[in-house]
């Protein structure tokens, strides 16, 4: 844990083959991060851009995808290893690696495709990172119910939230043994989307990914599903409009993780806050919110937009690796 006595952690939203044996080892001995999360579109950095993955690639045979398998998983094993001193004295430890994309609508495909990959990967503190839609919470349920660890991703709704934590306790209940799952929570991307318009309108930025945020974590907490926390993601700052550390100071909650960029997670343990900042006051929120409203913002069409665009953009960073491979 990063602050012990919240049970906060710090994961990194990063993953590259030479980082891992550098970097990633330090941040760890300091006691900085304790977890590490990726998506395609780290991957699609890291293979398309490091000449560490060059290699292994001239080894490689098959089709796109099982050589893009091949230097994930290589990957993923690895940060595994590094981090299972960390997990086996209950200090989270877990790395993250996402399903296929394009599976996000089938139930049965990501099912398989997660604990393929689960006992391709060998490492127990490896999580299955599952997109929030219907068909991602049947999954959900069943991977938890196979003692899969999950981290349930691109949710930016309560109700997203509440299901992924529904799943997660009817797998739980199923379970040779109960495990760690995690929700994550989207914040800055909402921020982007509307921010210009409210400083134009003369209202304050930076608040609505926050403050959704916080309504979220409320709802997971009141749930009180065994081992399952929420996990705050896109918390990075793009532009100069806040500080670097500003989504994960403005987010500091009990029991929950803050998955961010490196440079981020540096300029947070240098100038970052330490207070409790969730839950915040639902008057707050809601004055908020109405603001937006009168401007004829639909936060909730907002948030479906969002998610939308969220798995396209997964989507076609996983087609960008296919189509280089």
């Amino acid at each position: 844990m990063y602050i012990e006595d919240m049970k906060f952690s710090l994961w990194a939203d990063f993953i590259e083959r030479d980082y891992l044996d550098g970097e990633f080892k330090e941040l760890i001995s300091k006691k900085i991060i304790n977890g590490a999360t990726s998506n395609p579109a780290i991957f699609k950095n890291a293979i398309l851009n490091s000449p560490a993955y060059k290699e292994q690639l001239k080894s490689l045979s098959g089709d796109a995808k099982t050589k893009y398998e091949a230097l994930a998983v290589y990957d993923i094993q690895k940060a595994a290893d590094i981090l299972k001193p960390l997990y086996d004295k209950g200090d989270d430890g877990y790395v993250s690696i996402e399903v296929d994309p394009n599976l996000c609508d089938d139930a049965q495909g990501t099912i398989e495709e997660g604990k393929r990959l689960f006992a391709t990967i060998g490492k127990e503190n490896v999580m299955i990172k599952v997109p929030a839609t219907p068909a991602g919470y049947e999954a959900m349920e069943e991977l938890s119910a196979s003692s899969i660890p999950v981290n349930a991703t691109l949710v930016f709704k309560k109700e997203q939230a509440i299901e992924c934590a529904k799943a997660f306790a009817k797998g739980a209940s199923r379970a040779e043994k109960t495990i760690d799952s995690v929700i994550s929570v989207f914040v800055s991307r909402i921020d982007r989307a509307l921010d210009e318009k409210l400083k134009q309108n003369g209202i304050e930025t930076g608040l609505t990914g926050i403050y959704n945020a916080s309504l979220i974590y409320e709802a997971i907490e009141e749930l009180q599903v065994p081992k399952c926390r929420t996990l705050f993601a896109s918390t990075g700052v793009k532009g100069d409009s806040f500080p670097p550390h500003y989504y994960v100071e403005k987010l500091l909650a009990h029991n929950s993780v803050n998955t961010a960029p490196v440079d981020t997670i540096k300029e947070y343990v240098a100038n970052g806050g330490k207070n409790k900042a969730l839950p915040i006051n639902k008057e707050k929120i809601n004055l908020h919110f109405d603001k937006i409203a009168k401007l004829g913002i639909e936060l909730e069409k907002e948030l479906d937009k969002q998610i939308a665009d969220g798995l396209e953009a997964f989507k076609v960073a996983f087609k960008d690796i296919l189509e280089a491979l």
